[in-house]
């Protein structure tokens, strides 16, 4: 009967995802997406810049503006990706060997240090965001806004709020229950 149309629970017995959570995941996929689009411009960018050198002895003005412009907002976009796949950086060898009540306590803390970590970064991102239009600054070659950078990364440090706290809800739902899945971040 767990097919039935009120039912809570997927065909595993694992809690069945809100639309909501699904609706953020599948935001912070297209999230890291659009990141890797920018990669993948500015990968075509400094090899056409290069290419323009080496053949006119002139590089494309302003790449070196726009690569550092952007690559920052594309690391921006893969954070909440990497939080939500639980593709940060963990220390393996310690929770190897752990039963998946202790992996979950274990995700759960770290998805309340992200929550924090999140939490300040906006913080001060928006303050940062405020001055540069306050002060506008200008890259010298382009004349591109600086404050151009933050509202990109502001969405992506909501995402990645977001992300650590359906993490942070899977690891306490796996400690609760204890069954397999529960505590996996990638479950879907």
């Amino acid at each position: 009967m767990s097919s039935a149309a009120g039912s809570s629970t997927d065909g595993a017995g694992r809690p069945r995802p809100n639309r909501f959570v699904q609706l953020v995941r599948a935001a912070i996929r297209y999230w890291a997406l659009a990141g890797g689009l920018i990669v993948v411009g500015l990968v075509l960018l400094t090899a056409g810049s290069a290419i323009s050198n080496l053949v006119w002895n002139r590089p494309i003005p302003g790449d070196y503006e726009l690569t550092k412009h952007f690559i920052a907002i594309a690391i921006f976009t893969f954070l909440p990706y990497c939080q939500l796949t639980g593709a940060n950086v963990t220390v393996d060898i310690f929770t190897e060997g752990m039963g998946l009540r202790a992996r979950s306590v274990m995700l759960a803390f770290a998805s309340l240090f992200a929550i924090i970590f999140a939490l300040v970064l906006l913080r001060q991102m928006s303050l940062g965001f405020e001055d540069y239009l306050r002060y506008p600054e200008t890259t010298a070659t382009l004349g591109l806004p600086l404050w151009t950078a933050f509202p990109p990364m502001l969405v992506s440090l909501l995402l990645l709020l977001a992300a650590a706290v359906i993490t942070a809800m899977e690891g306490w739902r796996g400690f609760r229950g204890g069954r397999p899945g529960d505590a996996s971040p990638v479950a879907e």
